[in-house]
């Protein structure tokens, strides 16, 4: 089968593009590649690119509680949970009361209130 097309990147919804990306940029230790007041992409265009688009009345997530529901996350692997957990809420992530699995992957949210989730897997 011959792919229609390929796969260049995310982009996340938010109120301050420029501030969510710092915090994956140090997260994730890239580079901002392009920046405009409503955008901002880091790293290389493909897969492991990941970029931040402000939303007009962007409303954030408020996972568990359904009110307004998640639409994706992401995963990332990290080589120690606790260690990782303690960088990522030093960094300004805040991490929900509902944990469903906490020995095998923990739910944090990001600055702009999207979860995601971190895990021994890749590591």
């Amino acid at each position: 089968m011959t792919a229609i097309a390929r796969y260049v990147g995310v982009s996340i919804d938010c109120d301050d593009p420029a501030a969510l990306a710092d915090f994956y940029r140090h997260m994730l230790d890239l580079e901002v590649s392009y920046t405009t007041d409503d955008f901002v992409f880091l790293g290389e265009m493909g897969p492991n690119g990941i970029g931040f688009v402000r939303v007009a009345n962007y409303v954030p997530p408020t996972w568990p509680n359904p009110d307004v529901p998640k639409q994706a996350h992401m995963e990332f692997g990290v080589d120690d949970l606790d260690a990782g957990e303690e960088a990522l809420l030093k960094l300004g992530a805040t991490k929900p009361d509902e944990q469903p699995q906490p020995d095998r992957w923990r739910v944090l949210l990001d600055p702009a209130g999207h979860p995601f989730c971190i895990s021994n897997a890749g590591a």
